[in-house]
């Protein structure tokens, strides 16, 4: 029986995906949950992941087997872009297959694996194919990062309302506590805001504060 697979995706770049991907992680293993997480596509990066590398580190572990056999970062590019540009820079294509064989072997193995995106939902992985097209594909339940920047309201709504177009199933929204707008009641009013817009419109998903550690 494979585990779930949540795919963690952000409602910005810096929104703070990797940091909530480790925090997550750590949290449900320190709970008895055996957690792992992947990166979907790494850029910017040579040989290894850089995110998984801070995973790692917010978890308190150190390089797990599938690291080293690169099954929790299948596709690696030199160029920080996003992955359409960062594939026709280093001149090779993503191997979608790789990437979903790497995500099976870690499900079958952990009870939960947390696959972390590359920015946004909408963010090209192809010239033909979005990340939230990836998602559908695979059915995958999205945990989105948001938080109480100046602004967040109007893109967390958008990217709620691409899941909703799409009929995907949202698990939880994640808050990233330390991205909050230096302004106290904006920060204040934003997450209220959030959360009675999450209890009307996406009623089975969980909200998660993601603290300041």
């Amino acid at each position: 029986m494979s585990a779930p697979v949540y795919f963690i995706s952000g409602i910005d770049t810096g929104i703070g995906k990797t940091y909530t991907t480790g925090y997550l992680a750590k949290l449900w293993n320190e709970q008895g949950q055996k957690t792992i997480t992947q990166k979907l596509i790494q850029t910017g990066n040579t040989d290894i992941s850089e995110d998984i590398e801070q995973h790692r580190e917010i978890m308190g572990m150190g390089w797990f087997p599938e690291d080293q056999s690169k099954l929790t970062m299948p596709e690696i590019f030199t160029y920080p872009a996003s992955p359409h540009l960062a594939t026709q820079i280093d001149g090779r294509e993503i191997d979608f297959q790789k990437i979903a064989d790497a995500t099976q072997q870690l499900a079958e193995k952990y009870e939960v694996v947390l696959l972390e995106g590359a920015g946004g939902l909408m963010v090209p992985l192809t010239t033909d194919l979005l990340t939230i097209d990836y998602i559908a594909e695979k059915k995958f339940p999205v945990i989105l990062v948001s938080s109480g920047r100046l602004g967040s309201i109007n893109h967390t709504l958008l990217s709620l309302e691409a899941l909703k177009i799409r009929g995907l199933a949202l698990y939880a929204l994640a808050y990233n506590l330390n991205d909050e707008s230096q302004d106290a009641l904006i920060s204040q009013d934003t997450a209220a805001y959030l959360k009675a817009y999450l209890a009307q419109h996406f009623p089975k998903a969980l909200w998660i504060d993601i603290p300041v550690l």
